[in-house]
């Protein structure tokens, strides 16, 4: 069984989160009812490589890891409304990282290295400046960093909602321009 996937739709973005994408046959994609070649590496019997990605490119990985990155956004909005503000923080920073790798195994077949520093990721993985910016400002929200500065303990208290909702927008920043990546590719 094949999935249908319109490119375009942010619905068959939740049809293939929720159902996955079968590959006995190979995946069917269709664009405005055209059928189109999926960009999916595969190796034949000499064990060459014949894609229509770029060389290296992952793209199941990158809808994978994409998929964990909007499951972490949704994450963001139970966290606020519980009042755990660090937590909303902290799931904003690892759905930005995961989605910024995403693009990583698209473009690269590979995540990039990463040491913390959302704006250096951003600009590994050829971020424009804006988005390395929304990035630069999740980047203080990693749990080793933040506690580092901060007891356990007071997390919530030094972040308001107001600052926990500015925080899920930077992070709707890197995960739309991310997506316009990942699903036109």
């Amino acid at each position: 069984m094949s999935q249908i996937y319109d490119q375009s739709s942010e619905e068959d973005l939740e049809q293939l989160l929720a159902h996955g994408v079968t590959f006995s046959e190979g995946p069917t994609f269709s664009r405005g009812g055209e059928p189109v070649s999926p960009r999916i590496s595969t190796r034949d019997d000499d064990d060459e490589e014949t894609s229509d990605s770029p060389q290296g490119s992952d793209l199941q990985g990158a809808l994978g890891l994409f998929a964990e990155a909007c499951q972490d956004m949704a994450t963001t909005g139970v966290e606020l409304g519980l009042g755990r503000h660090f937590a909303c923080a902290d799931f904003c920073n690892q759905a930005v990282e995961k989605a910024a790798q995403a693009v990583s195994l698209l473009r690269f077949g590979r995540r990039s290295m990463y040491n913390h520093d959302l704006r250096a990721l951003g600009a590994a993985v050829g971020a424009p400046e804006a988005i390395q910016h929304e990035m630069a400002i999740l980047t203080p929200f990693h749990p080793e960093a933040f506690y580092a500065e901060t007891p356990p303990e007071e997390a919530d208290e030094v972040i308001s909602a107001e600052q926990a909702s500015s925080y899920i927008q930077s992070a709707r920043t890197v995960l739309r321009w991310a997506r316009n990546i990942i699903l036109k590719a």
